[in-house]
């Protein structure tokens, strides 16, 4: 017998509407929230189901059309339970099976599989164990009058798991939001495919984002390449709030295992941080296919794009900087004997020399400073590079595009040989790539031509995914978003961006009842492939218990010659 007491009866439903379940009369339907996690048990099986809706009924068309009078508590309290009444619209996510409930051959086809189980054990089946579950897809519903009950620990760790699990790289990632029990995600299964944090201004994206980098790093689930566009998540970040705090970064969490690359080194030493590595780009690292990406920023018409491939073809890798230095009687010869368009190479000239406002581009650059990641990455390394002042649109994509472009060659490279060789000291490492703004990478128009959008189309064949951070999903490529394993949703109100975050996903109406129905702040929605059902959480706390949980020792807590010897250390690693 079920100890737990009993919510409501399942009065109807079907496979694809989901479970209509009445209230008993002594629950209140105010205690019923969306998003809520019950169990309806049945015969044979113990459904986990999502609590998508709420409602009141009648019993008889007489009482809406008469209502007892507000101040006759006494009439109100006959009617509580028999003529009034309060219901819930549950969505089945998963079946409990137990394994003595399974037919003769599903019995036999395990039996082979584990030879020590018998096919007659008679024990009953104990909902609150997660010994003698199996969980399988909804594929019925439970009969008429199945008891609902409060969903517990047990059912939780059943369908997600724990994070200490020796098995699986689990990470807690927050809790229900009525219950004090952890949500983890596996994070083997995470970083295996591109995934996207969503939600509008000010939902916590960054802090989620920081989350999952967190366990990403503790849990050794791969390397984290972090495009940090408003220096949030390497060092110090601001916390939102009406008191001015703020909080830990990658680097002060992991200070062994993380190193910081900027391309501000004023800005990135004027807010404290220590042995960052300055990254410079060069004119010759820029291809065409780069400008592509920024010719909205710029105002690079077709012909001076056509123009820049004549160019290119011409002088190869210093075709900007022999641009730069062209006369007009220059051009107009070059044009003449190459056919190009003297007035089209004129104005991109004109527009290249934006560029050279740029704090990190150079004319050239001797030292290879992308080799230099490269080398942090395959080390086992987390590399997160800075912007500082150099974080508009133009300097943003064109530094994200240029470095993640040349990382994404190395990969296939060496996934390459390792797919020839078959040697498992040749496997690349799992390599994370974080990118905000990821609208601007991976809209329709210009999906083609980034790095970004050929990542996020290859899935794992090279080992490089995406971690997308976005307030506008809907400016995403389908294609694109389809291919996004798993989806953190914070609050959103726009109804395109909505319709983007559920492309694909089965059962999406009722879905999107319980995103429009989330807090502003610490809730998100999580389905995919991470794990094993949708759910609402409520968000692991970044704060000074986290840092204890899951940080190494804070940095300006080391004795100060463990710091120099930290330093000397890093160094060496850099090739310095």
């Amino acid at each position: 017998m079920n100890p737990e007491k009993p919510l409501g009866s399942v009065i109807q439903g079907s496979l694809s509407q989901g479970l209509e379940v009445r209230l008993h009369p002594d629950v209140s339907v105010e205690e019923m929230r969306v998003g809520k996690f019950l169990v309806v048990q049945g015969v044979r099986s113990r459904f986990f189901c999502m609590l998508t809706d709420v409602s009141l009924g009648t019993s008889s068309p007489r009482i809406v059309a008469n209502p007892p009078d507000p101040s006759n508590t006494f009439m109100q309290e006959v009617l509580a339970g028999s003529g009034t009444y309060g219901t819930i619209d549950l969505t089945p996510m998963l079946m409990f099976t137990p394994e003595e409930a399974m037919s003769e051959a599903q019995a036999a086809n395990n039996a082979s599989k584990k030879k020590s189980k018998s096919k007659t054990a008679a024990a009953s089946y104990e909902p609150n164990s997660s010994a003698n579950i199996e969980l399988l897809p909804v594929k019925t519903i439970p009969s008429h009058f199945s008891q609902v009950f409060d969903a517990s620990d047990r059912d939780f760790r059943a369908v997600f798991g724990w994070e200490d699990d020796p098995t699986r790289r689990n990470f807690a990632i927050g809790q229900p939001i009525d219950m004090e029990v952890p949500i983890c995600i596996d994070l083997d299964r995470f970083v295996e495919r591109s995934n996207g944090v969503f939600g509008k201004s000010g939902t916590g994206k960054s802090f989620l984002t920081r989350l999952l980098l967190s366990g990403i790093i503790r849990k050794q689930a791969a390397v984290n390449l972090i495009f940090d566009m408003h220096s949030e998540y390497g060092w110090e970040a601001t916390r939102e709030g009406k008191h001015f705090s703020t909080v830990k970064g990658l680097r002060q969490l992991f200070p062994g295992q993380v190193q910081i690359f900027t391309l501000d080194p004023d800005s990135t030493k004027r807010r404290g941080v220590r042995d960052a590595q300055e990254l410079y780009i060069g004119y010759d690292q820029l291809e065409v296919e780069d400008l592509m990406l920024v010719r909205g920023e710029l105002n690079l018409s077709e012909a001076s794009l056509e123009n820049a491939v004549i160019l290119r073809n011409e002088f190869g890798k210093a075709w900007i900087n022999r641009l730069m230095t062209m006369s007009n009687g220059e051009i107009q010869e070059f044009c003449e004997t190459k056919m190009g368009s003297k007035s089209s190479i004129m104005a991109l000239q004109r527009k290249l020399n934006r560029l050279d406002d740029l704090k990190y581009i150079r004319n050239s650059c001797p030292h290879n400073y992308v080799d230099q990641v490269l080398e942090c990455l395959e080390s086992g390394k987390h590399v997160v590079v800075e912007f500082g002042s150099q974080s508009n649109l133009l300097s943003y994509m064109l530094a994200t595009n240029i470095i993640a472009r040349r990382i994404h060659q190395a990969y296939v490279r060496k996934a390459e040989k390792f797919l020839q060789t078959k040697n498992v000291s040749d496997r690349p490492r799992q390599l994370v790539i974080t990118i905000e703004e990821a609208h601007r990478f991976l809209d329709p128009a210009t999906v083609g031509q980034t790095i970004f959008g050929t990542i996020a189309r290859e899935m794992r064949k090279y080992f490089v995914t995406l971690l997308v951070v976005d307030q506008r999903p809907s400016g995403i490529d389908n294609e694109v978003m389809s291919q996004i394993g798993t989806r953190i949703t914070a609050l959103l109100n726009d109804e395109k961006d909505i319709d983007a975050i559920f492309t694909g996903v089965s059962g999406a109406q009722s879905l999107r009842s319980v995103l429009s129905k989330l807090d502003s702040k610490q809730q998100a929605l999580i389905l995919g492939h991470a794990v094993p059902m949708p759910v609402v959480i409520r968000t692991r706390p970044y704060d000074e218990t986290f840092y204890t949980e899951i940080g190494d020792i804070a940095w300006e807590e080391m004795p100060n010659d463990k710091v120099l010897k930290a330093a000397e250390v890093a160094k060496a690693d850099l090739g310095f």
